[in-house]
């Protein structure tokens, strides 16, 4: 395979739709026409059940992990092309062409994937996530803080004493700026005080 490929391939894994998959062959029904319209856990977890949002949250997870996982084999871990694979797997998600280009927020993509480049600072970046969830109950400003400090953490512990390859940092630094990007309907509902807050029960 050309290595070239690869980008186009992690694009293409991170577009699956899997909340929307999920939900329409499960209630036959749209999860974009639902709750805020997001395909991610959250608001599958909302609308559909915990069953089907933890599914949703392994899979997208999991597309993310894969794409970066099939870079560092066809390309004998080559930082670079790991890098552009991490970016593109949440690119994909955000923007999937099997459903006109309007996704997620990629959060769970993008954990995954950068999971498999440096697991100590996604592992960081996921305490912070709980640590603000179990604080304020907001999965959108655990996510919004979790991105922001990914590429601080990605710096720090990458290579604990030595910085991380420019890549690493430039695709961890572009995919939290749209990660938080595509967050902009939820930071104007914390602003508002209508963002819903965290629970396991199913939002009629």
């Amino acid at each position: 395979m050309k290595v070239w490929l690869l980008p186009a391939v992690a694009y293409l894994l991170g577009a699956i739709p899997f909340g929307y998959l999920i939900v329409r062959v499960g209630q036959g029904r749209d999860i974009r026409r639902m709750g805020s319209g997001n395909i991610g856990a959250a608001n599958v977890t909302r609308q559909a059940g915990l069953l089907a949002g933890v599914l949703v949250l392994l899979l997208d997870a999991g597309k993310g992990y894969l794409a970066v996982w099939l870079a560092a084999q066809w390309t004998e871990q080559h930082s670079g092309w790991m890098a552009a694979a991490a970016l593109a797997a949440v690119v994909g998600h955000c923007f999937p062409v099997f459903l006109g280009f309007r996704g997620g927020r990629g959060v769970a993509t993008g954990a995954g994937a950068f999971l498999a480049v440096s697991p100590a600072a996604t592992a960081a970046a996921l305490v912070v996530f709980f640590v603000v969830v179990m604080f304020w109950r907001y999965i959108s400003l655990g996510s919004i803080v979790a991105a922001g400090a990914l590429p601080v953490l990605i710096y720090a512990l990458y290579a604990p004493g030595h910085a991380p390859p420019t890549a690493i940092s430039l695709a961890a630094t572009a995919a939290a700026v749209l990660i938080i990007w595509q967050h902009r309907p939820n930071l104007r509902r914390l602003a508002a005080g209508t963002e819903p807050k965290f629970s396991l029960r199913r939002r009629p």
